[in-house]
This record gives C-alpha cells, structure tokens and sequence, in this order.
C-alpha cells in the first residue's frame, strides 16, 4: 500500500512538472530564437542601407568589405540580391539553399522574413533572415543571412538540460517527502495489521498504539483498541463462567451421587435397582461433562506458554496407561514408536491430552479384536503423532464436524461421552500452531493425525511431562 501511495504521490509530481516545464521550455527555446533572429534582422537592414549603389550598377562599395568581415567576425553568410534574384555581393562562404531561396522570394515581395519561429535541439537548418532593399517605395533587392543553428540549438538544449536536472531533484524530493508522509499515514495501518495477527495467534492483550498517524487513523486505532478490550473481556467472562460453574456443580453433584449410592442397598424390586443404575450412570455422564468442560476452559485459557515435549515418550506412557481400558474392551492397542527421541514445541499438557482424547476415541468405538495403533514420526520440521484404528470410521461430513463442541453422531447417542474430546485436541493444537487432520482408513477405521512444530536447535531440554501420572478419561471423547 505505502508503494502505491508513493507512485500515486509521483504521477501526480511528474504532470504537474510536465504541465509546468513544457511550456517553459517551449518559451525558452522561443525566446532564444527571437534573440538570434532579431540580431540578424537589424544586421540584414543595416546591409540593406548599403547596398544601394550596388543594385543601381556603381559596384559593391563598402559593402562587399562588410560581408567578409562579417563572416569571418560571426561564421554568418550573407548576401545581396536583385529584383530578378540575381546576386550581387555575398560573403565568401555563402549558400544559397531551399530556406534561403524561399526567404529571398518573400523580400523581394517586399516582406521581412525570418525562420524558423523556434530552433529545436534535434533541428539542422540554419536561421535565415531576408530584409527587402527598398527605394522610393520601389523594391530593388533583398538582403539575406544565413545563421548555423548549433549555437542557438546548444543553448536551448543546456536549458532544456537544466530545467530536467530541476525537475529530477523535485521528484527525488517529492519521493522523499512521499515516503514519509505514506509512512506518517500507513503506521497505524501497519501496526493495526501486526496487532490483528498477533490477535488472531492467541496474544489477547496486544494493543495498537493510538498516538499515531492522522487524526482519523488515531480514531480508528482507539476504537480498534476499545472493540478488542470488549472481546477479550467478554471471552475472560465466558471462560470464568465456564470455569466457575463447571466447579461449582461439582461438589452438589457428588453429594447427589452418594446419595443416590446410599439409596441402593435400600431397593429390593428389580425396577427399583435398574431405576438406580440408570441415575448412578447418568450423574457419572454430567460429571464427565464438567470434568471436560474444565478441561475446555483451561485449554481456550492457554496462551504464549510453550513447552518443549518428547513426544515419543509421552505416547509410550499414554499407550502403557491406556492399555488396561483397551484389554478390558478387547481392544488391541500397541505403540509403533520414533527411533529416536521426537520433540515437540507446544501449550502445556497439549500432548499429553491430545493422545488421552484420540485413544479414547479409538478404542472406545473399537469392537471386539479390532486394532488401534498410536505411531510416532518426525516428518515435516517437527512431530507426527498419528492414532489409526479399525472401527467403523465417519463418513466424510460427520469429518466437518467432529471438532464441533457437543457434536455427536446420531448413530452413537448412546455411548459415553461429553461430544467435547476432539474439540479440546483442536484447541490445544491450534494454540501450539499444530495442525490437526482426520481422514478414513482403507478398508476401514479413521486415521486421525496431529503435527507440532519441532523446537528450535538452541532451545532448553524437553520439560517433563505428567503423561506418566494423568489418568485416562481427563478428556472425554468428542467424536462420532
């Protein structure tokens, strides 16, 4: 922007010294022709007033002195000629070519003639001059001069060369003056754009300074800075409220469940204990609910916090914990491990819970002998870790979805779960400038694949991790 207001700022420059500096140079290289011609005409009708007792048959006189001096004095040819165009005295190096000839007709009509009305700097002919010889009122002869133009032309040129030269430092300085003035205007811009992006990467209390630019643009970054205030207060209040109430119901609802526990011992009917089973089942669901909203709430709180992880030894004891859930379901779960030692730059515990939701969903909605494989890659400047399972996979919209909060396939309703997994790996993922992607498996099952940036060489050790000690079940499963 700041490149096409500074040619904006040029073209206008450049007509405006178009405007200006054609017309002076036009005037100038008339000016300078007038000079010349008017210096040759008061020569020619100073020859003129000699050159009668030439015309009339008494010899050249004086005059034919005055031609030779004068060429040799100023390089101009002259001569006289009679009514018929005959000459009759002329300089010795005189020509009498197509410009002079027609100079020599308009005199002897009796007409003062002088040409061109401006030397260019790209012309060759010569200024001529033609002065008629009257007598009386009767026309006898003409004087005419022949001028080189190099001298005229040169001059006109070393002007036209200036005014050039002036115009170069005024677009220099308007080019100057520009960039400073696109940089005066465009800094809020810029650093609105700057602030914007470090918005959007998850720096909530990046601000735009509002003491920059013109009045208009410090408007606008007030406002920008107001507006991004209100939305960050508003995502602390929801995150609060999310937070606080998902703690808050907690402790009734434990106390509901013992309750609800200490109930059973008194029901003899096998309505009564089935009635019984199904409320101990569902306050197990809601507090699975808030246990992964929490989860949600500190995931979304997680900013410009980066830790260096192994990865491959977060997914050996994610594997190791999760492997009695998945001997108990008749699951297969096994570990194709990274050779060596696979780092990952990301938010706290992103990995640790990213591999807790992924194996959940892998082995929950696995059948009996099916398989779930967790591997482990370096692979494009950073760590893959990838959970493939056989089950029945999604079809390609139910992908579109899964990461929605509380969405859950209309196929699997009554399976346990909060529809809140894969969008806590989303979230995670994306605050470690990860990518997180889910495709269907051949012949069948989902293979669902996250990528984190590897640390930079110079980075500190790998901190240590609590995979070894998270239980399984943190983060419930969001997926279909």
């Amino acid at each position: 922007m700041r490149r096409r207001l500074v040619i904006s700022y040029l073209l206008l420059m450049v007509l405006v010294l178009l405007a200006l500096e054609t017309p002076l140079a036009a005037t100038l290289a008339t000016r300078e022709t007038d000079r010349v011609r008017a210096d040759r005409l008061a020569d020619a009708t100073r020859f003129a007033s000699l050159a009668n007792p030439a015309l009339r048959g008494r010899g050249p006189g004086p005059l034919d002195v005055e031609l030779d001096a004068y060429e040799g004095l100023y390089g101009i040819g002259a001569a006289v000629v009679d009514r018929d165009g005959r000459t009759v005295v002329t300089s010795p190096n005189w020509e009498r070519g197509p410009a002079a000839a027609s100079a020599v007709d308009i005199a002897l009509a009796g007409q003062q003639f002088s040409g061109p009305e401006s030397v260019w700097p790209w012309m060759n002919g010569p200024v001529v001059v033609a002065v008629p010889i009257n007598d009386g009122g009767e026309v006898l002869g003409a004087v005419v001069t022949t001028t080189p133009a190099g001298k005229v032309r040169r001059t006109v040129a070393a002007w036209w060369l200036l005014l050039a030269a002036i115009g170069l430092l005024a677009v220099l300085a308007c080019v100057s003056t520009a960039f400073g003035l696109a940089g005066w205007v465009l800094r809020p811009v810029t650093e609105l754009d700057a602030v914007t992006h470090e918005i959007a990467e998850g720096d909530r209390t990046a601000r735009v300074r509002p003491r920059l630019g013109p009045p208009e643009l410090r408007r606008l970054a007030a406002s920008f800075n107001n507006m991004a205030d209100a939305v960050s207060d508003v995502m602390d209040r929801q995150r609060a409220f999310v937070a606080h109430a998902s703690h808050q119901l907690r402790n009734p609802l434990t106390a509901l469940r013992l309750r609800v526990e200490e109930l059973g011992p008194s029901l003899t009917d096998a309505d009564g204990r089935a009635e019984h089973r199904l409320a101990l089942e569902e306050t197990d669901r809601l507090a699975t609910l808030l246990e992964a909203l929490l989860t949600l709430a500190r995931a979304e709180r997680t900013e410009n916090q980066r830790v260096i992880i192994d990865a491959a030894e977060v997914a050996a004891a994610r594997v190791a914990a999760w492997q009695p859930l998945a001997r108990h379901r008749s699951v297969t779960l096994r570990l194709e491990p990274a050779d060596a030692p696979a780092y990952a730059r990301t938010v706290p515990t992103a990995v640790d819970q990213t591999l807790d939701a992924l194996i959940d969903n892998a082995v929950k909605f696995s059948g009996d002998g099916e398989v779930v494989t967790v591997t482990v890659r370096v692979a494009d400047g950073g760590t893959v870790l990838q959970v493939r399972d056989t089950g029945p996979g999604m079809t390609a919209s139910q992908l579109n979805q899964a990461t929605e909060r509380f969405w859950r396939a209309p196929d699997v309703q009554n399976v346990d779960g909060a529809g809140l997994g894969l969008t806590i790996v989303a979230v995670l993922v994306d605050a470690s400038d990860g990518r997180l992607t889910m495709r269907q498996s051949t012949p069948r099952g989902l293979v669902a694949e996250v990528w984190f940036p590897a640390p930079e060489p110079l980075d500190v050790e790998p901190a240590t991790t609590e995979a070894a000690t998270t239980e399984p079940g943190l983060a419930e499963a969001g997926r279909a």
